[in-house]
């Protein structure tokens, strides 16, 4: 099966995560729940980059939803390219995609996944518009 990102999807960042010995499951592979660590870093240092870290007193994002598809084992030794996209603004949500690539097999796409995030008010515990500043990125 391949996976191909849509073309409204931008993409927006990208890095490189090594593959750890202890991210193998007794099948010799990556386990499937590591795929969602990988999806969680990238998507925490994309974040980081444009200068949105969650403030317990103010607003930040939350995730709402998150999935993974699997097409190819991820194994140890390696390097994975997870590379970072947005789309669909709403009022209060936007979706982030990533891709998942061995960089010694660019272009093959081992796992894809993505989460809806919702902006919050974390001291109101409510959703709340999304900020003009992330609107203009993940528009």
């Amino acid at each position: 099966m391949k996976f191909e990102i849509p073309q409204d999807k931008k993409l927006v960042f990208q890095m490189t995560i090594p593959i750890r010995w202890g991210d193998m499951d007794a099948m010799g592979h990556v386990n499937n729940t590591v795929y969602f660590r990988y999806l969680e870093t990238v998507r925490i240092e994309w974040m980081s980059a444009i200068g949105c870290r969650p403030n317990p007193h103010g607003e930040g994002p939350v995730i709402v939803n998150a999935f993974c598809n699997f097409y190819k084992q991820l194994e140890y030794p390696g390097d994975v390219l997870a590379k970072m996209y947005v789309s669909d603004p709403g009022r209060t949500t936007f979706e982030t995609w990533c891709t998942l690539e061995r960089t010694d097999r660019p272009g093959v796409i081992d796992a894809a996944g993505g989460a809806t995030t919702i902006w919050v008010d974390f001291q109101k515990q409510k959703a709340c518009a999304l900020p003009p500043w992330l609107r203009l990125i993940v528009a």
